[in-house]
């Protein structure tokens, strides 16, 4: 089997935790509903869910991969008490990983078509139905749909082919700082337009008459929702990083950095995103409609909107590039694991698998549209996302927090040991009772409450 390899820097473990986290949702979802739920009040209640539920089980899931060197099928097999069956969580998670890319490639294919309609000037000056027509022209064409998602699997085939430290880590540092150099330009930028004050006030202002409106319960249940989704946790895309590091620094000081970052992408798109909408009067909407439809009907009425779009769109495509990356690298690992892989051999393997099952999800918007799962409406990304967040993440979840803290598990003494490791922070031993009762008791309402609303 291939020597186990490790990442070079801290600063690289960070950058490829925190570029799994952050992804797309932090764009089209959080300003949303951050505005609609109350703004300042609601991005209070979520940080705090973040660090009541999210920092836990990151640290929880770094543990698992540094104290067994592996991917989180092996993992698990290392880690558990003998006769027990924890690993079997690993077959769910390896496919949760797989199917996470089968339509997130789709998505980044959708940005980097619109980076490049940007860039050329395809998306200046126009009206609102031509936005609309372009929007629709792509979701209807196989052609460029299937193009531009093999063009993304290919691009994070390469970089994860290729090696851990000379690719992968390298490549996504390059990609983060880029990524947050942009955000801090393009947010700058919005905060220089007439309407920049009144948007920041709606979006960061604590607003309880709006949170009333909303429902003070619907309100919580959001940010608590918000807050576990956001990180990615309970596939092992956290575990298989800290499975390429050293004991250092101890785990729950890493997991505060990571989700601090992921944090700052959230809030500065939103800063980038309302003061621009309020100057040009144009209503901020959640998901694809946002990203495709709002913000480029911006960009046409904005002095320089051309740059500022296509450097927009490049934003987008690096975080996009990012999750991408760290969760292809999840895969890469399953493969050196279980089947003793090159690395190269992996990344070739692993970029037709996700090129040629990804090719579904393209077409479910149009020569397979007819095909609705779970409800109507529903397309083959509906029925791919169901799996991944409703079932994957929350599941996942729920079996690493008992896994940590239960005797028949890990156990919470084995846990604590390993997540301490090092200088920083420390988890102390009188958090036994939140840790092991409180957090799979919510995380367990997560999952069945995300079901039973679903249907």
């Amino acid at each position: 089997m291939e020597t186990r390899e490790t990442l070079g820097s801290r600063l690289g473990f960070i950058l490829l935790s925190a570029g799994c986290a952050i992804g797309i949702g932090n764009v089209w979802r959080f300003p949303y509903i951050t505005g609609q739920y109350g703004g300042g009040l609601f991005v209070l209640i979520y940080i705090i869910f973040l660090i009541l539920l999210g920092i836990p089980l990151m640290t929880m899931e770094y543990s698992v991969g540094r104290a067994s060197r592996r991917s989180i099928y092996p993992a698990f097999r290392k880690l558990e008490k003998t006769g027990t069956k924890w690993h079997i969580w690993g077959y769910f998670a390896m496919a949760g990983n797989y199917v996470l890319l089968f339509f997130y490639s789709v998505v980044s294919g959708w940005i980097l078509y619109y980076a490049y309609l940007m860039a050329s000037g395809q998306l200046e000056n126009v009206a609102v139905e031509k936005i609309d027509a372009i929007f629709a022209g792509m979701m209807g064409s196989p052609e460029i749909l299937v193009t531009c998602e093999l063009i993304v699997v290919a691009i994070t085939a390469v970089i994860c082919g290729i090696g851990l430290q000379k690719s992968v880590e390298s490549v996504s540092k390059v990609v983060m700082i880029a990524l947050l150099a942009i955000m801090v330009i393009l947010g700058l930028r919005s905060l220089t337009l007439p309407g920049a004050a009144e948007g920041v006030a709606f979006y960061l202002k604590p607003d309880l008459s709006r949170a009333r409106e909303a429902g003070i319960g619907n309100v919580i249940y959001a940010a608590l929702n918000q807050s576990f989704f956001t990180l990615s946790i309970g596939m092992g895309g956290m575990e298989i990083y800290g499975s390429y590091i050293d004991r250092k620094k101890s785990l729950v000081g890493e997991a505060s950095i990571v989700t601090a970052l992921d944090t700052f992408v959230a809030l500065v798109a939103g800063l980038i995103i309302f003061p621009a909408c309020v100057t040009y009067g144009v209503e901020v909407k959640s998901g694809p409609s946002l990203i495709f439809k709002t913000l480029p009907l911006v960009f046409a009425n904005m002095a320089g909107g051309r740059v500022w779009g296509t450097l927009f769109f490049i934003f987008l495509f690096f975080a996009a590039l990012s999750t991408m990356i760290g969760v292809f690298e999840n895969d890469q690992a399953f493969l050196i694991d279980l089947l003793g892989m090159k690395r190269r051999t992996a990344g070739i393997i692993n970029g037709l698998v996700i090129g040629i099952l990804s090719i579904p999800c393209a077409l479910g918007f149009n020569v397979w549209s007819s095909f609705q799962p779970l409800r109507a409406g529903n397309t083959v990304m509906d029925l791919e996302d169901f799996f991944v967040s409703n079932f994957c993440l929350p599941v996942g979840s729920l079996i690493f927090a008992l896994f940590c803290t239960r005797k028949l598990g890990w156990g919470f003494d084995s846990f604590l040991a390993e997540a301490n490791q090092g200088e920083g922070w420390k988890i102390s031993p009188r958090l036994r009772g939140y840790l092991s009762v409180v957090l799979p008791i919510v995380t367990a309402f997560l999952l069945t409450y995300g079901i039973v609303t679903y249907f």
